[in-house]
Protein backbone atom coordinates (compact mmCIF):
# COMPACT_ATOMS: atom_id res chain seq x y z
CA UNK A 1 0.00 0.00 0.00
CA UNK A 2 2.80 2.28 0.86
CA UNK A 3 4.25 1.95 -2.64
CA UNK A 4 1.04 2.80 -4.06
CA UNK A 5 0.73 5.68 -2.43
CA UNK A 6 4.32 6.77 -3.56
CA UNK A 7 3.35 6.45 -6.79
CA UNK A 8 0.02 8.15 -6.62
CA UNK A 9 1.55 10.88 -4.80
CA UNK A 10 4.17 11.50 -7.96
CA UNK A 11 1.38 10.90 -10.23
CA UNK A 12 -0.55 13.56 -8.36
CA UNK A 13 2.74 16.14 -8.76
CA UNK A 14 2.22 15.91 -12.02
CA UNK A 15 -1.17 16.57 -12.23
CA UNK A 16 -1.26 19.97 -10.54
CA UNK A 17 0.66 21.09 -12.97
CA UNK A 18 -1.99 20.51 -15.66
CA UNK A 19 -4.00 24.43 -15.12
CA UNK A 20 -6.81 23.54 -17.61
CA UNK A 21 -7.59 20.37 -15.86
CA UNK A 22 -7.51 22.13 -12.12
CA UNK A 23 -9.61 24.51 -13.39
CA UNK A 24 -12.28 22.07 -14.76
CA UNK A 25 -12.70 20.65 -11.94
CA UNK A 26 -12.83 23.35 -9.66
CA UNK A 27 -15.89 24.86 -12.17
CA UNK A 28 -17.70 21.57 -12.51
CA UNK A 29 -19.86 21.35 -10.02
CA UNK A 30 -20.62 25.40 -9.67
CA UNK A 31 -21.21 24.37 -13.47
CA UNK A 32 -23.58 21.57 -12.90
CA UNK A 33 -25.21 23.61 -10.75
CA UNK A 34 -25.90 26.44 -12.52
CA UNK A 35 -27.41 24.46 -15.98
CA UNK A 36 -29.32 22.66 -13.75
CA UNK A 37 -30.56 26.09 -12.23
CA UNK A 38 -31.92 27.18 -16.34
CA UNK A 39 -32.81 24.12 -16.92
CA UNK A 40 -36.51 22.72 -15.12
CA UNK A 41 -36.38 20.39 -18.00
CA UNK A 42 -33.25 18.75 -18.02
CA UNK A 43 -33.94 17.89 -14.12
CA UNK A 44 -37.37 16.35 -15.14
CA UNK A 45 -35.11 14.22 -17.88
CA UNK A 46 -32.71 13.17 -14.88
CA UNK A 47 -35.79 12.04 -12.90
CA UNK A 48 -34.80 12.99 -9.62
CA UNK A 49 -35.10 15.94 -7.85
CA UNK A 50 -33.15 19.51 -7.87
CA UNK A 51 -30.47 18.05 -5.47
CA UNK A 52 -29.95 14.33 -6.91
CA UNK A 53 -29.84 15.84 -10.32
CA UNK A 54 -26.87 17.97 -9.29
CA UNK A 55 -25.31 14.71 -8.06
CA UNK A 56 -26.35 12.56 -10.80
CA UNK A 57 -25.14 14.91 -13.46
CA UNK A 58 -21.80 15.39 -11.72
CA UNK A 59 -20.95 11.83 -10.86
CA UNK A 60 -21.44 11.08 -14.62
CA UNK A 61 -19.34 13.71 -15.87
CA UNK A 62 -16.50 12.97 -13.62
CA UNK A 63 -16.22 9.04 -14.38
CA UNK A 64 -16.17 10.60 -18.13
CA UNK A 65 -13.94 13.31 -18.34
CA UNK A 66 -11.66 12.72 -14.48
CA UNK A 67 -11.20 9.05 -15.04
CA UNK A 68 -11.83 7.82 -18.33
CA UNK A 69 -10.19 10.65 -20.04
CA UNK A 70 -7.40 12.07 -17.70
CA UNK A 71 -6.39 8.93 -17.23
CA UNK A 72 -5.75 7.64 -20.60
CA UNK A 73 -3.96 10.92 -21.35
CA UNK A 74 -1.43 10.10 -18.45
CA UNK A 75 -0.90 6.54 -18.85
CA UNK A 76 0.12 7.52 -22.26
CA UNK A 77 1.95 10.08 -21.49
CA UNK A 78 4.20 7.87 -18.35
CA UNK A 79 4.77 4.93 -20.69
CA UNK A 80 6.04 7.51 -23.69
CA UNK A 81 8.23 8.63 -21.45
CA UNK A 82 9.49 5.17 -20.40
CA UNK A 83 7.85 6.06 -17.12
CA UNK A 84 6.25 2.63 -16.55
CA UNK A 85 8.78 0.91 -17.65
CA UNK A 86 11.48 1.77 -15.42
CA UNK A 87 8.54 0.87 -12.27
CA UNK A 88 7.71 -1.79 -13.54
CA UNK A 89 11.63 -3.15 -13.29
CA UNK A 90 11.40 -2.22 -9.81
CA UNK A 91 9.60 -3.55 -6.91
CA UNK A 92 5.99 -2.51 -7.98
CA UNK A 93 3.42 -5.20 -8.80
CA UNK A 94 1.76 -4.58 -12.26
CA UNK A 95 -1.45 -3.79 -9.86
CA UNK A 96 0.53 -1.45 -7.81
CA UNK A 97 1.73 0.64 -11.36
CA UNK A 98 -1.83 1.05 -12.31
CA UNK A 99 -3.62 1.81 -9.53
CA UNK A 100 -1.06 4.62 -7.74
CA UNK A 101 -1.71 6.09 -11.73
CA UNK A 102 -4.95 6.11 -11.30
CA UNK A 103 -5.49 6.64 -7.96
CA UNK A 104 -5.10 10.95 -8.05
CA UNK A 105 -7.89 11.00 -11.07
CA UNK A 106 -9.89 9.07 -9.15
CA UNK A 107 -9.16 11.13 -5.89
CA UNK A 108 -10.73 14.47 -8.29
CA UNK A 109 -13.57 12.92 -9.54
CA UNK A 110 -15.07 11.34 -5.80
CA UNK A 111 -14.17 14.97 -4.66
CA UNK A 112 -16.25 16.62 -7.30
CA UNK A 113 -18.75 13.80 -6.31
CA UNK A 114 -18.90 14.64 -2.60
CA UNK A 115 -18.83 18.77 -3.35
CA UNK A 116 -21.36 18.57 -5.70
CA UNK A 117 -23.61 16.47 -2.99
CA UNK A 118 -22.93 19.59 -0.45
CA UNK A 119 -23.63 21.86 -3.10
CA UNK A 120 -27.14 19.97 -3.83
CA UNK A 121 -27.93 19.83 -0.12
CA UNK A 122 -27.36 23.73 0.64
CA UNK A 123 -28.76 25.40 -2.80
CA UNK A 124 -31.17 22.71 -4.34
CA UNK A 125 -33.67 19.70 -2.30
CA UNK A 126 -32.31 16.93 -1.43
CA UNK A 127 -34.46 14.50 0.40
CA UNK A 128 -32.61 11.53 2.23
CA UNK A 129 -31.58 8.47 -0.11
CA UNK A 130 -33.82 5.67 -0.43
CA UNK A 131 -31.35 3.07 -0.97
CA UNK A 132 -27.85 4.67 -0.24
CA UNK A 133 -26.09 0.95 -1.10
CA UNK A 134 -27.02 1.98 -4.38
CA UNK A 135 -25.37 4.72 -4.74
CA UNK A 136 -22.24 3.76 -3.40
CA UNK A 137 -22.71 0.82 -5.64
CA UNK A 138 -22.90 3.25 -8.65
CA UNK A 139 -19.72 5.32 -7.85
CA UNK A 140 -17.39 2.36 -6.94
CA UNK A 141 -18.22 0.22 -10.02
CA UNK A 142 -18.69 3.19 -12.15
CA UNK A 143 -15.10 4.04 -11.41
CA UNK A 144 -13.39 0.86 -11.57
CA UNK A 145 -15.29 -0.02 -15.28
CA UNK A 146 -13.52 3.52 -16.35
CA UNK A 147 -10.32 2.94 -14.77
CA UNK A 148 -10.50 -0.66 -16.86
CA UNK A 149 -11.77 0.75 -19.93
CA UNK A 150 -9.08 3.65 -19.67
CA UNK A 151 -5.80 1.39 -19.44
CA UNK A 152 -6.94 -0.74 -22.23
CA UNK A 153 -7.87 2.52 -24.20
CA UNK A 154 -4.23 3.34 -23.96
CA UNK A 155 -3.65 1.02 -27.03
CA UNK A 156 -5.02 2.60 -29.44
CA UNK A 157 -3.24 5.33 -28.59
CA UNK A 158 0.71 5.71 -29.60
CA UNK A 159 0.75 9.30 -28.66
CA UNK A 160 -0.64 11.77 -25.95
CA UNK A 161 -1.98 13.69 -29.24
CA UNK A 162 -4.05 10.71 -30.17
CA UNK A 163 -4.84 9.98 -26.96
CA UNK A 164 -6.94 12.84 -27.27
CA UNK A 165 -8.29 11.49 -30.59
CA UNK A 166 -8.78 8.64 -29.71
CA UNK A 167 -10.86 9.20 -26.61
CA UNK A 168 -13.58 12.10 -27.81
CA UNK A 169 -15.56 9.85 -29.24
CA UNK A 170 -15.81 7.51 -26.71
CA UNK A 171 -16.34 10.15 -24.44
CA UNK A 172 -19.11 11.64 -26.58
CA UNK A 173 -21.38 8.76 -27.15
CA UNK A 174 -21.25 6.86 -23.79
CA UNK A 175 -22.41 10.29 -22.44
CA UNK A 176 -25.06 10.98 -25.11
CA UNK A 177 -26.66 7.51 -24.57
CA UNK A 178 -26.24 7.77 -21.07
CA UNK A 179 -29.92 8.60 -20.76
CA UNK A 180 -29.10 11.30 -18.93
CA UNK A 181 -28.97 14.81 -21.15
CA UNK A 182 -31.38 12.89 -23.57
CA UNK A 183 -33.98 10.36 -23.22
CA UNK A 184 -33.47 7.11 -25.43
CA UNK A 185 -36.31 5.65 -27.41
CA UNK A 186 -36.02 3.21 -30.08
CA UNK A 187 -33.00 1.22 -30.95
CA UNK A 188 -30.78 3.79 -29.21
CA UNK A 189 -32.89 2.78 -25.44
CA UNK A 190 -31.01 -0.58 -26.20
CA UNK A 191 -27.67 0.10 -27.27
CA UNK A 192 -27.87 2.75 -24.44
CA UNK A 193 -28.77 0.71 -22.29
CA UNK A 194 -25.17 -1.68 -22.68
CA UNK A 195 -22.84 0.97 -22.66
CA UNK A 196 -21.28 2.04 -19.25
CA UNK A 197 -22.60 5.27 -18.30
CA UNK A 198 -26.42 4.23 -18.49
CA UNK A 199 -26.03 2.08 -15.70
CA UNK A 200 -24.73 4.25 -13.87
CA UNK A 201 -27.00 6.77 -14.12
CA UNK A 202 -30.06 3.87 -13.44
CA UNK A 203 -28.23 3.05 -10.14
CA UNK A 204 -28.19 6.82 -8.98
CA UNK A 205 -31.50 7.25 -9.76
CA UNK A 206 -32.60 4.07 -7.95
CA UNK A 207 -30.41 4.89 -5.05
CA UNK A 208 -31.23 8.67 -4.54
CA UNK A 209 -34.90 8.97 -5.16
CA UNK A 210 -36.61 5.72 -5.90
CA UNK A 211 -37.54 6.12 -9.94
CA UNK A 212 -36.68 3.75 -11.73
CA UNK A 213 -36.53 3.39 -15.80
CA UNK A 214 -39.83 3.70 -17.18
CA UNK A 215 -40.18 6.72 -14.24
CA UNK A 216 -42.16 4.72 -11.71
CA UNK A 217 -40.98 5.18 -8.36
CA UNK A 218 -40.03 2.24 -5.73
CA UNK A 219 -39.25 2.11 -1.93
CA UNK A 220 -35.80 0.32 -0.35
CA UNK A 221 -36.61 -3.34 -1.17
CA UNK A 222 -38.09 -2.75 -5.01
CA UNK A 223 -34.89 -0.37 -5.68
CA UNK A 224 -32.69 -3.62 -5.36
CA UNK A 225 -34.62 -5.90 -7.70
CA UNK A 226 -34.57 -2.83 -10.22
CA UNK A 227 -30.51 -2.22 -9.60
CA UNK A 228 -30.14 -6.10 -10.59
CA UNK A 229 -29.75 -5.18 -14.85
CA UNK A 230 -27.60 -2.28 -14.46
CA UNK A 231 -25.38 -3.86 -11.81
CA UNK A 232 -24.76 -6.87 -14.12
CA UNK A 233 -24.32 -4.92 -17.36
CA UNK A 234 -21.22 -2.79 -15.28
CA UNK A 235 -20.06 -6.20 -13.80
CA UNK A 236 -19.94 -7.45 -17.68
CA UNK A 237 -18.02 -4.47 -18.59
CA UNK A 238 -15.24 -4.99 -15.57
CA UNK A 239 -14.71 -8.14 -17.37
CA UNK A 240 -14.48 -6.70 -20.62
CA UNK A 241 -12.25 -3.92 -19.25
CA UNK A 242 -9.56 -6.13 -17.31
CA UNK A 243 -9.89 -8.80 -20.29
CA UNK A 244 -8.68 -5.94 -22.48
CA UNK A 245 -6.04 -4.21 -20.56
CA UNK A 246 -4.47 -7.65 -20.21
CA UNK A 247 -4.80 -8.63 -23.90
CA UNK A 248 -3.70 -4.84 -25.19
CA UNK A 249 -2.02 -2.86 -22.22
CA UNK A 250 1.75 -2.19 -23.07
CA UNK A 251 4.14 -0.54 -20.80
CA UNK A 252 6.81 0.77 -22.99
CA UNK A 253 6.12 2.18 -26.18
CA UNK A 254 6.56 0.36 -29.98
CA UNK A 255 9.88 1.19 -31.65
Amino acid sequence: MTRVVAVGKAEGTLLLRNAMMLLTALFLPVGAILVLQSSPELRDVVGAGSGAAVITAVTVVTLDLFVYYQLVTALVARREELVLKRLRTGELSDWEILVGAASPSIVIAWAQIVLSAAAAAVWFTLDAPVNLLLVLVAVLLGTLVFVLLATASTALAPTVEVAQVVTAPVMFVVLTLSGLYLPLNGPMEYVGRALPLSPVVDLLRLGLSGTTRDGGTVGLAGSFAHAVPAVLVLLGWVIVGAWATRRWFRWEPRR
